[in-house]
């Protein structure tokens, strides 16, 4: 049975899938999600109970670069392990197309007690990687 009020999925719908599933799938892969569908316009990346992520590029979409400062969904955060875990996804991002959020900030743009990196994809979605709370 399924916990109330935990994520069940979330689903994105992008420009370009096979940019889209590079970056994405990067990205999901190191946090152990794994792709589990695939199919003409989508695909889906499950992690157990955690739910799945579904990247789709649906031939009803609207074309445009998602801009994450109007109304709609800002970002999406994943817990992401140690300090060091956070750090290393911060730092090989930029090589799967990635780009770090707020450097100047880094790692405590979300304030002094919240160490995290925030990271936007080439189509404009922002994802925060949050560490634990250990302090490794």
């Amino acid at each position: 049975m399924a916990e109330i009020g935990a994520l069940h999925h979330l689903e994105l719908w992008v420009d370009d899938l096979g940019v889209a599933e590079r970056e994405w799938g990067w990205l999901l892969g190191q946090l152990g999600y794994v792709c589990s569908q695939r199919w003409r316009h989508g695909r889906s990346w499950s992690r157990g109970s955690a739910g799945y992520v579904v990247l789709e590029a649906s031939p009803d979409r609207k074309p445009g670069r998602h801009d994450r400062l109007r109304a709609g969904m800002n970002h999406v955060a994943f817990w992401a392990g140690s300090r060091a875990n956070v750090e290393r996804l911060a730092n090989e991002a930029s090589a799967h197309g990635w780009k770090l959020l707020f450097g100047d900030r880094h790692p405590f743009a979300g304030g002094p007690d919240h160490f995290a990196a925030f990271l936007e994809n080439s189509e404009g979605f922002e994802v925060e990687l949050v560490a634990d709370d250990s302090g490794e």
